[in-house]
């Protein structure tokens, strides 16, 4: 049969739409969330069921066409397209269906974390996931996950009771502690290299209303900050949560205008239970370490504390970032980090994000997901809408990584990984897991199809 053939038979068979070059909706189509990235595959696939992901993993191993796997595009990397292959377009997958006796909720894999809040909140719960809320599903846990309720709830594959899963070879399998055991540990962690996920089953936690907002302080005092964060927090009950940044304050509401634009440092605090309770955890980070410019913690729905960042990183910015794991924040440490501190330009950021408390209660062999001893996870962001400034936010974020390199225990949570660091980074990334991992890569998918990510080659 002929490509073109090929191609046509299997366009018919889909339920969803196949879009390649030339048609009129390809250019917004293959856009990815990095405005940093541009590629440009041949084919993409809008699956609109499951039938149609299996036959698209077909196809594409019969036409020997590498594949990329998309959910909500966030890869800093740009892992949800290739240049020249086909892309898995899970964004018609949406469905989402909730138990609230047995307080779970079944998610497909085109989701994104602002969907699950919207429905898990009519509910009163809530499950672990990242800060942005454009954030698709699959992406984000299957790189481990964390967020806001890490400290609490563990991570995201904490979470994660079973996945639905076609694999290489086109078969379609539910993987859980008790089906392909090995391959759901492997998923909890290893990223997009075992299948494409269809769909995912979580557990939640009751999570609705929560004390949530920054408090920011001049750049100044970042030093004294750092020194009485990593203290406070790491000893604070685990319903709070709070990552320390350096930041550019926004010009808008809620800040006041005579912060706007200014470069300062701040935490986020997310506290789940009662309102007097967090004003007096928080009472000392009103008084002890320096006085803030600004105290805004309030009790708010916790979808509004999930897409607070949604309209300031909103698709197609240019983002570069770099990645640690980290076990000690040192006075060294820190006066590095306060070298840094005036970010490049007003989107650029650095974060601490504690994964403490829930996710130390794993063991660092029960998942994929190595660094169970770590404290914070750190992520170090150049970000900019003009791509004039590219050079100046990747040079920003490799020196300022590098200078704290040194003080990290050597990997980086998978989904904070570039596409230009090498396997060497990845295989620091899963430590003692790496070799289990290239194992089950080797049984579920021998000859590498899935292996646009972070990859893990299969073993021998």
């Amino acid at each position: 049969m002929s490509t073109d053939t090929a191609r046509d038979t299997f366009r018919a068979d889909l339920r969803g739409a196949l879009i390649q070059t030339g048609d009129p909706d390809y250019e917004p189509a293959r856009r990815l969330y990095n405005g940093m990235i541009d590629k440009h595959p041949r084919l993409i696939v809008r699956c609109g069921n499951v039938a149609d992901v299996i036959r698209a993993v077909h196809f594409a191993r019969e036409q020997g066409l590498p594949l990329a796997v998309r959910c909500g595009g966030h890869s800093g990397a740009g892992l949800g397209s290739c240049d020249d292959g086909m892309v898995i377009d899970l964004s018609m997958l949406r469905g989402i269906r909730i138990d609230p006796a047995m307080r779970t909720a079944r998610v497909e894999g085109g989701c994104t974390w602002g969907e699950v809040d919207h429905v898990t909140h009519a509910f009163g719960l809530a499950t672990v996931s990242g800060i942005i809320s454009t954030t698709g599903v699959g992406g984000l846990t299957l790189g481990g996950g964390h967020g806001h309720l890490s400290r609490q709830y563990g991570l995201t594959i904490d979470n994660l009771l079973e996945a639905d899963l076609v694999l290489a070879d086109g078969r379609f399998v539910t993987v859980s502690e008790t089906q392909h055991p090995e391959l759901f540990w492997a998923i909890r962690g290893g990223g997009g290299n075992f299948g494409v996920v269809t769909s995912f089953l979580f557990q939640l936690h009751p999570v609705s209303q929560v004390n949530a907002g920054p408090t920011l302080w001049e750049l100044e005092h970042a030093g004294a900050v750092l020194r009485w964060y990593r203290n406070f927090i790491t000893g604070a009950p685990e319903s709070l949560n709070g990552f320390f940044a350096f930041l550019s304050v926004p010009p808008g509401p809620p800040f006041p205008e005579h912060l706007h634009n200014k470069q300062m440092c701040g935490i986020v605090w997310c506290h789940t239970g009662p309102e007097e309770e967090a004003d007096r955890l928080l009472a000392a980070a009103v008084h002890e370490p320096a006085e803030p410019a600004l105290h805004g913690v309030q009790p708010m729905p916790y979808p509004l504390l999930q897409s607070a960042f949604d309209d300031l990183y909103r698709p197609g910015l240019h983002w570069y970032w770099r990645g640690d794991f980290v076990t000690e924040l040192s006075d060294a440490a820190i006066e590095r980090h306060v070298e840094f501190a005036a970010v490049p330009t007003p989107l650029s950021t650095m974060h601490l994000y504690p994964v403490d408390g829930a996710v130390h209660r794993v063991g660092r062999k029960d998942t994929a997901f190595s660094y169970r001893e770590a404290k914070w996870s750190e992520v170090i962001v150049g970000v900019d809408p003009d791509p004039a400034n590219r050079d100046r936010i990747i040079r920003w974020t490799r020196n300022y990584w590098e200078a704290l390199h040194p003080f990290s225990v050597g990997g980086a949570y998978v989904n904070f990984i570039m596409d230009d660091e090498g396997q060497e980074r990845v295989r620091a990334t899963y430590r003692d897991n790496y070799v289990r991992l290239a194992r089950i890569k080797a049984e579920y998918d021998p000859d590498n199809l899935f292996r646009i990510n972070h990859n893990i080659p299969p073993a021998g």
